[in-house]
């Protein structure tokens, strides 16, 4: 499954906001199986704290082709995972748990679409501090609009909200091992402070200070 999944987890749910990290991921909520797609925004987590979850987090570029739909119809959305697979998915993992839904995926995987190797190279060039998403195009040799078409079919939003997106979980990322905030808005990416300031309460609606106050910790594919 490397090339569709990220990841697998588990945890409790801790209430608060999950913030934006340019995945798609399937959740069991203690309760039913749901989609949780490509985010733009903040979303209020909505599972009683406390509740064991667990997931599949697909790779950046592969939810479209791991789901059988476009990305970008999920995007900021979550919805049941009976609206897009198979109902009685929902209750082999209610029996099952974790091994389950993985068991569930990789039959899906079987018959996926395989990930658009351009959408793939271009997440994985936005993953760069220095990346310029105008540039992209012409690396790649396809034109913008080819480009924001693929993109929101595998990755479920435009090249430039993905670079955000990106950039963001990277100033949370650096933030983790430390530093001062003028600082880590250069080595992320940011063109000074005030713009890191800016994106940040866009993303997430809180600004740097409270985030690492609140001890926000990054999320999403580990691109770089």
């Amino acid at each position: 499954m490397a090339a569709h999944v990220a990841c697998l987890w588990a945890s409790e749910a801790k209430g608060g906001r999950v913030l934006p990290d340019g995945c798609a991921d399937v959740v069991w909520t203690g309760s039913g199986l749901v989609v949780a797609g490509p985010a733009t925004l903040p979303v209020a987590a909505r599972i009683p704290v406390g509740t064991p979850v667990f997931g599949v987090r697909f790779r950046v570029g592969a939810a479209g082709p791991a789901l059988g739909l476009p990305a970008g119809e999920l995007a900021d959305l979550t919805v049941p995972l009976q609206d897009v697979w198979d109902a009685e998915i929902e209750a082999q993992v209610a029996a099952g748990g974790l091994p389950a839904l993985v068991q569930a995926v990789r039959r899906r995987l079987r018959a996926a679409e395989r990930v658009d190797p351009l959408a793939r190279a271009a997440a994985l060039g936005l993953a760069r501090p220095d990346a310029r998403v105008a540039l992209l195009g012409d690396r790649l040799g396809i034109s913008e609009r080819q480009l924001r078409r693929r993109f929101a079919d595998a990755v479920g939003y435009a090249p430039k909200t993905l670079a955000r997106v990106l950039r963001f979980q990277r100033f949370l990322s650096l933030a983790a091992r430390g530093g001062d905030l003028a600082g880590l808005a250069f080595a992320a990416g940011y063109a000074d402070q005030a713009h890191l300031t800016r994106e940040c309460v866009r993303l997430s609606g809180r600004t740097p200070a409270a985030l690492l106050a609140g001890g926000v910790q990054p999320a999403g594919e580990r691109l770089r």
